[in-house]
């Protein structure tokens, strides 16, 4: 028999840390923490097994899973000494939702299941306290009835605040057992209107229907998209966790919170956290109420921090952060609840953190002896460098302050303000910069929070939904900015006298919870302290070198900033689009005279020379690899009348014969035409300029600074063998006469692209005649799967979505198809020549996935933007230590 349900806490802990791709996350650290000795409510974990089984049969669960349950409650029950469903001394549980990775808000969580209009008397006289049963009863119908039945949520909440106005109270707090008596009737009709169908009374049908709820939540629209933004499979599925209550809400000695074992914005050891007395866990993270500190020391003069306020519970949670940061060797987030002074652990994670949080605790980590300097490359993920490579607000800029809250997650954002997530996603895939505003967010804006600049809140604190979902996403974030009113049907945001509107522009300070009017001046980033550090040690074990692709001085000097050890492509094409260059190159190409053509080609050369000599200059005798020219003609034909009587007069011919050239010329499908050594072959007096132009600032630049330049020439496109002979030769026969003419030699190569799966096929010939290979994916993947990367956007998103691929395979290599071609391609190419030296320059050489593949195809090198050089460096460094642990367990 298949085993569903594992059991913890009440001295059956059968899970552990261990298991979370079959107990979830939150399943699988409950039992950890239970087995280590700490307080757990006991309860237990449905499997993510289950939730495939759901999926895969109809949405109808295994025959004996029923069974499996009800041993489990029972094992609850006898554990603390209550009855599910009974009318005098009742058993609640929640019941939430756990994946294998930390999915803060997206799935569905239920509390106080199991009250009906008996189990809350039996629940106010056991506890004493009838406003605490009433208060929770009206808790549950709120949640079961959004989460389970459908009913929208603000429903509930615009009932609650007309109550409340007509209480003449401000706070749920505040409000009377006899008035909550009446809500809980009132939120019943509400049900009963929304659903045609009464709320249900019977505890069993009310555990099944969240369960299901749950598993149901793996597959709603805001799961869907996270899962997306962070590349989680839906085939994990989620587990069910089902636990006993413990309380927050009973009173003054009552207490719910959230905090993080170190600071998960800037990464310092200091205890960070809010909670609220008299409340459950949801008041927290919805930002319902505003939260308190945790420590004295954080605290404002006017704050109620836990230190004082329930300092016994505080000292049992200090003990327990540091157990358990030692026991995980990590940053962790926790939820607990202190009911009647005595504390309870409900869960603990490895923490969402920012980049800088991120490097800050994998260093001080490692310099502590908690972890290894590898177990420290391992912990950052490469691609949250991002967020470190981005400017901050110039503290000297002009600053008009508008409003202060939180500084929820760090860095600088300005852009438009909009109050829907809709609009800001809308907007977003148009270009524009926006920023989120809205009262408070809820998972339903997490494709918004994703497309937006950064997120402001007026409610909510640094552990509310706005701010754990920011600091995942490395958006800046401020929440709880309260001194701003925010009217979304006027589409306003005001503070005192000063109004905003929809589409007037803001700027925040995640570092400091700034708020100001407009945009304000930023300044780039400073690489130094945690992250140079954490780039040593990665440099230190990696084995894939890394380039950057850069073809003005701007980007090679950026390059050289952030670590580059070469340029592996300058793309010449793209420096002929100056105003002062593309005349004569359009003149090169419109001619059909080759001394007229050769007379344009010689007034590119100086440019060129120049362009080159710069480049050189910069990367300081690093390697350089430059392409020859691979344009599709049709970006350089002469467009509109106006161009092409320029080229006319330039040429002293007539506009009409030019006309008929441009015509002559066009392609149906420039992309697969007369483009790389094609060009080269039928134009040669082109090539010939470009390896002239190289040569020359090569050895100038050697002259001046002293230092061997090795150029390295690369001719696109090539599909055979013996389109690279031609080329070659004809290369060598232009570097011959430089250097006879200048009296002098250097060192130099020339190789290819490969970029066309024929290259790929027949690399062991073309190696013959090749003294490296690069590998450009980007067209190798556009010829290998037949699609064009300026065109699959209308229906490779489809694709993803639905399954047919895993990934985009413009970002992420599709490693069966293309990343099989590169593999045969190295293979062969160094079969025939063993010293080949193996790069690769397309878009790929800056994803962190296909560099772990790069790595097992044993390239020598990655070539990236300038700005993916650091994510670069960080991947080949975690590849090589997975290949490292790969080849000692085998």
């Amino acid at each position: 028999m298949t085993k569903w349900v594992y059991s913890f806490g009440g001295g059956l802990n059968e899970g552990s840390a261990g298991m979370r791709n079959l107990l979830g996350g939150k399943g699988a650290n409950l039992a950890e923490m239970a087995s280590i000795g700490l307080p757990v409510p006991p309860g237990f974990t449905i499997t993510t097994e289950v939730c495939s089984a759901y999926y895969d049969n109809g949405n109808a669960y295994p025959a004996d899973l029923a069974e499996q349950v009800a041993a489990a409650l029972h094992r609850v029950e006898k554990s603390v000494g209550l009855v599910f469903g009974d009318a005098t001394a009742p058993l609640l549980v929640s019941v939430r939702s756990g994946a294998r990775v930390s999915m803060p808000g997206m799935m569905d969580t239920v509390l106080n299941l199991g009250l009906n209009d008996e189990t809350v008397e039996g629940l106010a006289a056991s506890s004493k306290d009838e406003r605490f049963a009433w208060d929770s009863y009206r808790r549950f119908i709120q949640m079961y009835g959004s989460v389970v039945m459908g009913v929208p949520h603000h429903r509930f909440e615009d009932l609650l605040e007309q109550a409340k106005h007509g209480l003449g109270v401000t706070d749920d707090t505040a409000i009377k057992a006899s008035d909550w008596r009446e809500i809980v009737k009132d939120y019943k009709d509400i049900v009963q209107k929304e659903t045609g169908k009464p709320f249900p009374n019977d505890p069993q049908e009310q555990l099944w229907g969240a369960i299901s709820a749950v598993f149901g939540s793996w597959m709603n629209p805001r799961a869907h998209t996270y899962r997306k933004l962070h590349d989680i499979p839906a085939s994990w599925g989620t587990a069910v966790n089902v636990q006993a209550m413990v309380f927050g809400n009973m009173g003054d000695d009552c207490a719910t919170g959230v905090c993080f074992t170190r600071d998960p914005s800037t990464g310092e050891n200091i205890f960070y956290g809010e909670y609220l007395v008299n409340a459950q866990g949801e008041d927290v993270v919805a930002g319902i109420r505003t939260p308190q500190p945790m420590s004295a020391a954080r605290a404002a003069a006017d704050q109620s921090p836990m230190e004082k306020v329930l300092p016994e519970a505080y000292k049992e949670l200090m003990r327990v952060r540091d157990i358990l940061e030692k026991h995980y060797r990590d940053m962790q987030d926790i939820e607990f609840t202190v009911q009647s002074n005595v504390l309870y652990m409900l869960q603990t994670r490895s923490g969402k953190r920012t980049a800088a949080a991120a490097l800050k605790i994998a260093i001080d980590m490692a310099q502590e002896g908690l972890i290894t300097q590898e177990e420290a490359i391992q912990r950052v993920p490469p691609g949250s460098l991002d967020q470190l490579l981005h400017p901050t607000l110039d503290p000297k800029a002009e600053k008009n302050l508008f409003s202060r809250g939180l500084p929820a997650s760090p860095g600088a954002a300005a852009g438009a303000i909009v109050f829907t997530a809709e609009e800001v996603e809308d907007r977003a895939a148009k270009g524009e910069d926006v920023i989120l505003v809205r009262i408070e967010t809820s998972p339903e804006d997490v494709h918004g929070m994703h497309a937006a600049r950064g997120v402001l809140t007026t409610r909510g604190g640094m552990t509310s939904h706005a701010a754990v979902v920011a600091r995942g996403m490395g958006r800046v974030c401020v929440a709880g900015a309260g001194g701003i009113t925010v009217d979304y049907k006027a589409q306003t945001m005001t503070v005192g006298n000063v109004t905003l509107k929809g589409g007037d522009w803001i700027t925040l300070d995640g570092g400091t919870g700034a708020v100001y009017v407009g945009k304000v001046a930023t300044i780039p980033p400073t690489l130094s302290g945690d992250f140079s550090t954490l780039m040593g040690w990665a440099d230190e074990v990696r084995r894939l070198r890394v380039r950057a692709n850069a073809e003005t001085p701007e980007d090679a000097e950026t390059a050289r900033r952030f670590g580059a050890e070469g340029i592996g492509l300058s793309r010449t094409e793209h420096m002929f689009f100056g105003p002062d260059r593309i005349g004569f190159v359009r003149q090169m190409i419109m001619s059909d005279d080759p001394a007229t053509r050769k007379k344009a080609i010689d007034a590119l050369l100086p440019f060129q020379r120049d362009d080159f000599s710069q480049i050189f200059r910069i990367m300081s005798g690093l390697p350089v690899t430059i392409r020859l020219l691979d344009p599709p003609l049709h970006e350089f034909l002469p467009h509109g009348e106006t161009e092409l009587e320029e080229v006319a007069t330039a040429l002293g011919q007539s506009v009409e014969s030019l006309r008929a050239r441009r015509s002559a010329l066009s392609e149906a499908n420039p992309m697969l035409g007369h483009r790389g050594c094609r060009l080269g072959i039928t134009y040669p007096e082109i090539y010939a300029m470009q390896v002239r132009a190289i040569i020359e600032a090569a050895i100038a630049v050697s002259k001046e600074t002293g230092q061997a330049i090795v150029p390295e020439i690369m001719i696109p496109l090539v599909g055979m063998k013996t389109e690279l002979e031609v080329t070659r030769k004809a290369a060598e026969a232009e570097v011959a006469a430089v250097f006879k003419e200048q009296g002098t030699t250097l060192d130099y190569l020339i190789g290819t692209m490969i970029e066309l799966p024929r290259a790929a096929i027949t690399a062991g010939q073309i190696a013959d005649v090749a003294d490296f290979f690069s590998f450009g994916t980007n067209d190798l993947t556009q010829t290998t799967l037949g699609l064009s990367r300026d065109d699959a956007g209308s229906f490779l998103p489809y694709y993803v979505d639905h399954g047919l691929l895993p990934k985009d395979p413009f970002v992420s290599i599709d490693r069966e198809g293309v990343g099989a071609l590169v593999r045969m391609g190295a293979e062969n190419g160094r079969k025939t020549k063993s010293n080949l030296k193996l790069g690769v320059c397309g878009e790929h050489g800056g994803d962190p996935d296909s560099i772990a593949f790069f790595e097992s195809v044993g390239l020598d090198y990655v070539s990236c933007s300038p700005f993916r050089v650091p994510v670069a460096r960080l991947a080949a460094a975690q590849a090589a230590l997975a290949a490292k642990k790969a080849k000692a367990s085998s």
